[in-house]
């Protein structure tokens, strides 16, 4: 993939989640809208990109029927990190639980805060801090950047993948370095240079 299209993905990305912060209340869905034109280089096999964007659909829809908040359902090769505000401390296990029973789930990571729903303008500040991410991996000759997922909330950006502890490291760095990240949570699924060197032949 040339350097053009890698920031044309990017900025797709980027409006898609913009788009989705319009809604103040609704769970929001994130990272499927990608999943035809990043098959090519994603780690993860084309099954698990299907599985991961029907585990969003499903577990977003849930959530809009049962759960009051402002919530972000992320899944990257089946494990899911859930992020945004929920009013209740019950609210934030009762979200952990309808995730949990969707199909293909095989781990979550719940970063739910209990708090009041974040502004729009806060929204757009993460949106962007995502943004400049995602940028920044592109541009660093050391990472390749559709290795990555990443999403920011309230000032701290999450990275999700599957990639070696080399890439964990320097992607956990060069997001540090970006204006807007105020905390880097790191949610990969850490693999082999060797696992690596099996899975670049086929991008």
């Amino acid at each position: 993939m040339t350097f053009a299209s890698h920031r044309f993905a990017l900025v797709s990305i980027a409006a898609a989640t913009l788009a989705a912060t319009l809604s103040a209340c609704a769970p929001l869905v994130l990272g499927g809208a990608a999943v035809g034109t990043m098959v090519a280089v994603d780690r993860r096999t084309s099954g698990a990109q299907l599985e991961d964007e029907g585990i969003e659909l499903r577990a977003a829809a849930r959530l809009r029927e049962n759960v009051a908040g402002h919530i972000n359902v992320n899944s990257y090769n089946r494990q899911v990190l859930l992020t945004g505000e929920v009013p209740r401390e019950q609210d934030k296990q009762l979200v952990e639980q309808i995730v949990s029973r969707v199909e293909n789930v095989k781990g979550i990571v719940n970063e739910l805060a209990v708090m009041g729903i974040s502004s729009l303008a806060q929204r757009s500040a993460d949106t962007l801090t995502t943004g400049k991410v995602k940028a920044a991996f592109v541009d660093d000759k050391e990472l390749s950047a559709n290795a990555f997922r990443v999403v920011t909330e309230r000032g701290t950006t999450y990275l999700m993948g599957r990639v070696t502890q080399r890439e964990a490291d320097r992607a956990t760095q060069v997001a540090r370095s970006v204006g807007g990240v105020q905390r880097v949570v790191r949610v990969f699924e850490i693999i082999t240079e060797e696992e690596l060197r099996q899975i670049v032949p086929q991008r």
